[in-house]
């Protein structure tokens, strides 16, 4: 009996992984995303539920059951009010916050294992050490992306003296802390002094590893946070024998640390830089347009130009998420394609506050996802481009990453809107953008700023549209 017990379980976890590779696949497409949601989600109650039968969790009744469902209430309670209210500008340090929440639960499953364990061997004493370490940066290093993303905490640039050096002890004091207790017996008292070493020191390096990084990186750091979660959950299967654990982690572990590659390549930056650099802290003192002054334009004047246009490329950036502005948008291209122009959109790959935030936004408004595209693919046709629309975004279309070597986004490829026959900016005002750099695409001949809220002013435009 305990022979087909146990194989079932095998069974199960199978089904569960099986379920979670195939519905990251699915999420690569915005059309199979929410079946690929389902089916992960499905996946994840399967081993829940398989976890409670292999640790004998549902034998302890009532306490078993009890303690269980209040668990789930709470859960689901929360998650449901976060889902209902949540903005779209404020997903991305919703986002920072569950990859927060991923790392701080397996830091508690290991100093749990911890404190249930009379004895276990090096390998699982290292185990849960590297548990530790990578939850407990991903947690602190979260919730200080989640106060500089909110601007609930830092909103000011902070600066560590010797930030590298400090970085590096607290590395060696955590490390030197899973040695002591991995080696030394993990009930012993030296043990505890190790355990303890280790959480602090890797607890107080998640603070000071983002707390100095800029704005500008910030997409790049939720990235990255996401897959030091998922290594975390890896190394905590590890220590407890977990196999469905095991690869859950590796996939949101490998996946988060694929996507931070990408970012990086996205914004000519490599990841020591951005661990080890702080983008965006400081603005680039060149590039104002040489003084000029931006040039304005009505929205009556501006659509004479759009009416008479063959192609439109937007630009979308984090001001659309702000103005929550995407249905307008898709009016707006709607009317376009209705009066024989092509419509596409240029997404970049850092636009906005998290990966993937500008098709998260255009896809809830419905735009065809075949009208995505990247910048690789649109900029080979943006001379040929009657007009670029660019929505709040700054960083992303800034010139300077081309030809201003002293600015802090030199190398940094872009979508090259100043190469439309003519620009639309439409901004609320003349600052710069999330890493303070000036864009002096918005001086540029060819370029017209529309000034005021994007919502606002889309819909004045699909409004001239309708008069007609």
């Amino acid at each position: 009996m305990t022979e087909i017990l146990n194989a079932g379980i095998t069974i199960l976890y199978m089904i569960s992984a099986v379920l979670f590779i195939r519905g990251i696949k699915l999420l690569g497409k915005a059309d199979t995303a929410r079946k690929g949601n389902t089916l992960s989600a499905v996946g994840m109650l399967i081993a829940i539920i398989t976890v409670l039968f292999e640790k004998d969790v549902l034998a302890s009744f009532p306490l078993g059951y009890g303690l269980i469902l209040l668990a789930v209430v709470i859960g689901a309670v929360i998650g449901a009010v976060w889902a209902k209210k949540v903005e779209m500008t404020g997903m991305p340090q919703l986002v920072a916050l569950f990859n927060g929440f991923g790392g701080l639960s397996s830091l508690l499953v290991a100093l749990t294992q911890y404190v249930n364990t009379e004895e276990a061997k090096p390998f699982e004493g290292i185990t849960l050490g590297l548990t530790i370490a990578i939850g407990a940066i991903a947690f602190t290093g979260s919730i200080v992306a989640w106060g500089k993303l909110s601007g609930k905490m830092f909103k000011k640039s902070v600066t560590i003296p010797a930030k590298n050096a400090l970085n590096a002890c607290l590395a060696i004091i955590g490390l030197i802390g899973i040695f002591i207790y991995a080696f030394s017996g993990m009930n012993s008292s030296i043990g505890l002094i190790g355990i303890i070493a280790v959480t602090a020191a890797y607890l107080i390096l998640g603070f000071t590893m983002v707390v100095t990084i800029g704005g500008g990186d910030m997409p790049v750091i939720i990235s990255l946070l996401n897959a030091f979660s998922g290594l975390a959950a890896a190394f905590a299967g590890l220590a407890i024998a977990n196999s469905v654990l095991v690869v859950s982690g590796c996939l949101v572990g490998t996946s988060g640390l694929i996507l931070t590659l990408i970012m990086c390549k996205a914004m000519n930056r490599t990841l020591y830089s951005l661990l080890f650099g702080s983008f965006g802290a400081s603005a680039s003192k060149k590039g104002a347009g040489s003084g000029k002054e931006p040039k304005a334009m009505s929205v009556e004047d501006a659509y004479l130009i759009l009416e008479a246009a063959s192609s439109v490329v937007f630009i979308p950036g984090y001001g659309m998420a702000v103005a929550q502005a995407q249905h307008s948008v898709k009016e707006l291209a709607d009317k376009l394609e209705e009066n024989g122009a092509e419509v596409n959109f240029a997404i970049h790959p850092v636009a906005g506050r998290m990966p993937g935030h500008m098709n998260v936004l255009l896809a809830e408004a419905n735009v065809p996802y075949e009208q995505l595209k990247t910048a690789d693919e649109m900029n080979p046709q943006m001379p040929n481009t009657d007009v670029a629309i660019v929505i709040g975004a700054n960083d992303v279309v800034n010139p300077s990453a081309l030809d201003d070597e002293t600015s802090p986004l030199y190398g940094m490829p872009i979508i090259n809107a100043f190469e439309a026959r003519t620009v639309f900016v439409l901004k609320r005002g003349k600052g710069a953008g999330f890493s303070g750099v000036e864009n002096p695409l918005f001086t540029n001949d060819n370029t017209v700023m529309l000034y005021g809220d994007a919502k606002q002013t889309v819909s004045a435009l699909v409004s001239e549209f309708d008069d007609v």
